[in-house]
């Protein structure tokens, strides 16, 4: 019996696909490649008891693939989805002493992804590479997901990570599955959520929102381009480019204000009244987010890539690309300028007189900032900084791809406390709504679109609800058979 091949695509102009699905039959085996348009992707294969069968099985994966919109095409007619990796310059340091290190971990490639919350701190790479580490600098666990990681941000209790493949990873529960999926002409640079909200702004200026469904709502072209800056409230979208920042309204009616920087923003962060610009001009800018005025401006040395404050916004740290780190005063006084001794800072953030950085050699930084360390860096006495490593035996997480690679369960052995769900046909469209009692009942599920299949049931550890009318899951999700 021949060998039999059949490739499919699923590329959708302004959709979020941009996918392949290849099957081949080869006597009783039958192998299925599938994954992003460009990319190699997963493979699974299957025996069966004759080649009838085998074509069989193959024919009913083929059929509902048609169903779902794919289309035989020719491999490789189609582009890779286009991503651009931020190409960043690092030289030493100018400043004269060293930041007071107190551990380092070294993750092997580039990252710029970071979150530190009250439990741990988190890094991503551009390998796809994701760790979470004590704020001793112990590491606590490790998810390995298909593609470089763009940035990672927080949503209340759910941690996110957009990557270069286009797919956004909820990283909460013990198996991290694809939450949402960017149109492919979106060429990603950074993302913000909230309350299920995805904001994407990407290369040519673009600002993208996509609701908890995975749905498109709205999109606006700012004047610049090289968006490396989008952060978000419940009154306005703040998008940063190299012409400046431009707030828009959150359901995309408009633009409020638009305020013109010194350089093009290369990093942005928020707090309650005011957002913070780094610009390629030496600058941290500090902007009004009722008007968009410019409140205070902080020098640096050299092009800033990363900034933060400290939460009660007394204080003001950046990045520069000669891997030093600075903090200012409020008012914009400069008070410190200490070298990193691992590379420019690509982003940081502040918690608990620590301040942690993620650099160009791919370390997670954690520096003591309080007053007395500081102090005595300044004087030349460090302390000796712990070389962190990564545990050999820690299990690594990977995404699950389909609904075959999400662990079953029977009815009979699912757990007393499990909420129970079901994908149902919605006006054309499969949701996920609550089968179990004492939730509402015509509230969607947010629910990884990969393993949904029609009329099947799933348990999940708990659910949450979100303030915009939908549930969250928390825990691991299973099959119910």
């Amino acid at each position: 019996m021949a060998r039999e091949t059949t490739y499919l695509e699923l590329s959708q102009d302004g959709g979020g696909a941009h996918k392949f699905y290849e099957v081949t039959v080869d006597g009783t085996a039958v192998t299925v490649r599938y994954g992003r348009i460009g990319a190699g992707g997963q493979v699974q294969s299957s025996s069966f008891a004759s080649a009838e069968k085998a074509r069989a099985a193959a024919a009913k994966k083929i059929g509902e693939k048609v169903r779902k919109g794919y289309a035989p095409a020719v491999q490789g007619q189609r582009a890779a989805r286009p991503v651009t990796r931020r190409q960043v310059a690092s030289a030493p340091s100018t400043a004269r002493a060293v930041a007071p290190v107190l551990w380092r971990f070294r993750t092997g490639a580039a990252a710029f992804g970071i979150h530190v919350d009250e439990e741990r701190a988190w890094v991503g790479n551009q390998a796809g590479d994701v760790y979470t580490l004590s704020h001793g600098g112990e590491v606590l666990a490790r998810y390995s997901l298909p593609d470089g990681v763009k940035c990672l941000v927080a949503d209340e209790f759910w941690i996110y990570a957009g990557c270069d493949d286009g797919a956004v990873y909820d990283l909460s529960a013990k198996v991290p599955f694809k939450a949402y999926d960017i149109a492919e002409d979106v060429d990603i640079f950074w993302l913000d959520i909230r309350e299920g909200v995805l904001n994407v702004s990407d290369a040519r200026g673009g600002l993208t929102v996509i609701d908890h469904e995975d749905e498109f709502q709205w999109s606006r072209r700012s004047a610049g381009s090289n968006a490396w800056m989008v952060r978000a409230d419940e009154d306005a979208v703040y998008h940063g480019h190299t012409h400046g920042v431009t707030a828009y309204a959150p359901d995309g009616s408009g633009e409020l204000w638009h305020t013109a920087t010194s350089g093009g923003v290369l990093f942005g962060w928020q707090e309650a009244d005011a957002v913070f610009a780094g610009t390629g001009r030496n600058a941290v800018q500090r902007l009004a987010k009722g008007t968009g005025a410019i409140e205070a401006t902080y020098r640096c040395d050299a092009a800033v890539y990363a900034c933060a404050t400290s939460p009660d916004g007394q204080h003001v740290f950046a990045g520069d690309s000669s891997s030093s780190v600075y903090c200012f005063a409020a008012d914009g006084t400069r008070l410190w300028k200490l070298g990193t001794g691992s590379g420019s800072a690509l982003s940081m953030q502040y918690l608990d007189e620590r301040l942690y950085l993620v650099t160009t050699d791919g370390s997670l930084v954690c520096v003591d900032a309080s007053e007395a360390a500081i102090a005595a860096a300044q004087q030349g006495t460090v302390p000796v900084a712990v070389d962190v490593k990564s545990a050999a035996a820690l299990p690594v997480a990977r995404p699950a791809a389909s609904a075959a690679a999400v662990a079953s369960v029977s009815v009979a052995a699912a757990p007393a406390d499990g909420v129970v769900v079901e994908c149902v046909q919605q006006g054309g469209r499969l949701r996920v709504q609550v089968v179990s009692g004492g939730f509402e009942p015509s509230w969607n599920v947010q629910f990884p679109r990969g393993i949904r299949e029609p009329g099947a049931r799933y348990v999940v550890d708990g659910l949450h609800a979100a303030s915009g009318g939908f549930y969250r899951v928390r825990g691991e999700i299973r099959r119910l058979v």
